[in-house]
Parts: C-alpha cells; structure tokens; sequence
C-alpha cells in the first residue's frame, strides 16, 4: 500500500513521541520497535501501526484509533465468522471506551454493555452502568447471539460456572467470542488464587493485577490459562472451542498472547450440555 499524505502524517506524528522521564529500563522509547501500514480491522482506516515498546500485545497501536493487536484480531475474526454481527444480540462484559468495544457500541443494534459490580445483583443499573455478573447472569435463556469478553476469564474465581451461563444464555448458532492471555500454552492451566468458604481470597502463586476502569487497584489474575481452556470449557458447558491464530502484519496484527477463542453452540436441536 503507498504511504498517502495521511499515512505519512500518523507516522511523524508516532515517531515524534518520547520517552517518559525516569522510564524504567525496557520502557517505551523515541525508536520505533516495529512499524507497518495496513487496513485496520477496528477502524477501517489505512493506517500506520507502530510500537515503541517490546511488548507488542499492549504497545503496537494503531495511529487512528489506538487499538491494540488483540482488539484487531478479535474483529477480524468477528467479520470471518459472523458478518452480520451488527443485526446481532451482542453483550460485552467489561468493554473498554475505546477501540474494538467502541466500534461494537456504535455498530451493533442490540449491543449490550455490562460490568462486573460487587455487591449489585446482576442486571441492576447504577447510573447508566449494567451490572452483570458472568457467574450469574440475569439473561434468559438463549436469548444472546453473541458474548464478547477482551481479556476478563482470567479474572473469575469459578470459570466452570461462567462457561455454563454463557452456554445457557447462548441462543442456539450463537458464540462466546473472547480473547484471554493464553501464557502456559502447552502446559497446563493453573490457579492462581481461590475463593475459601468464608469468602477470603487465598493466594496460591504471586499476586498479579491487570488494569480496571473499574476498580483502583486492578484485577486480580485469578488464572493462567494455556490452550487447555478448551477442555474446561468443553468439561463445562459441552460446547467447543475454536483457537483462532492471526499474524498479519498489513492488519497489525502480530504479538504474543493475541489468540482469539470462538466457543458455538450448535444450531440444532440435541445439542450437549448447555443448549
């Protein structure tokens, strides 16, 4: 693709940015460490994407939108498996207020947005805000087309029973569409911290955090997974899963850890558990 007028502008523009004072070692820097031009999947645009960081999962952003590789993979393979996704009943759980959820917010006519909300029993508004909690969700059944969640499944304490109300909630034909860091791979899924019976949070490895809009400190990780989720979530609901791997750079698309999981619930009737 030539490198338009516009192209050219997103490029100076991101090879002009600087370092924060006092970065640590590894940080961001003023040299690029990976640029390209290309289509993006979230915005549409002809753009340039640019990374400034190592970290190309949460750094190779587009210059348009500022969406990020995992974002652009998990609409790409939206448009690939479900074209018309914007005449579906989407819900999104803990969607971001920008890229991939913006596009669904502005697109879909039936885009449903929620946040996990302690202590709100699912379905309540505060303000404008859905609470919704996917271990209990107020949906009824097969009443949701679609389920998008962007990096939330490594956050919950009993994954099995979010598997089983996505499935219940499912209509039949429908999908969860769901990225999730997949950092054990080939090992093993592991536990990262439990519930006890009274409620406490029982740490069984190191605690680590991801960013929240919603809450100060982050969320906590609650689980490693790695590509055994499919059988969890097989184990659970009886619905499969597709692993979806994109590495397109004219889409910028390329990272680690960008994998998108596509579990459907069969359209016919004597489906498995969870139909």
């Amino acid at each position: 693709m030539p490198i338009t007028a516009e192209i050219r502008k997103q490029l100076l523009s991101l090879l002009g940015a600087k370092p924060k004072r006092g970065a640590a070692p590894g940080a961001s820097s003023s040299q690029p460490v990976l640029i390209s031009e290309g289509t993006c999947p979230v915005c549409s645009e002809d753009v340039v994407f640019v990374a400034h960081h190592p970290h190309l999962r949460d750094h190779f952003r587009c210059a348009s939108c500022g969406s990020i590789p995992r974002e652009r993979a998990l609409m790409a393979t939206l448009e690939s498996y479900f074209p018309e996704w914007r005449d579906r009943v989407i819900h999104e759980s803990s969607p971001g207020d920008h890229g991939a959820s913006r596009r669904l917010a502005r697109e879909c006519h039936g885009y449903i947005a929620s946040h996990y909300l302690p202590g709100v029993a699912s379905g309540r508004l505060v303000g404008a805000v859905r609470s919704e909690n996917l271990q209990d969700l107020s949906f009824a059944d097969a009443s949701i087309d679609l389920h998008v969640t962007q990096d939330v499944i490594e956050h919950v304490f009993h994954p099995a029973q979010v598997f089983r109300e996505i499935a219940r909630t499912l209509k039949p034909g429908g999908a969860h569409v769901f990225t999730v860091p997949l950092v054990r791979r080939h090992e093993a899924s592991r536990a990262r911290a439990r519930l006890s019976d009274d409620g406490r949070i029982v740490h069984l490895e190191p605690p680590e955090y991801h960013g929240n809009p919603t809450v100060e400190e982050g969320s906590l990780v609650t689980m490693d997974w790695g590509f055994d989720i499919c059988r969890h979530i097989f184990e659970a609901s009886g619905l499969f899963t597709h692993v979806v791997q994109i590495d397109d750079l004219s889409r910028g698309i390329r990272a680690q850890y960008i994998e998108v999981l596509v579990t459907v619930k069969p359209a016919v009737s004597g489906a498995p558990v969870g139909a």
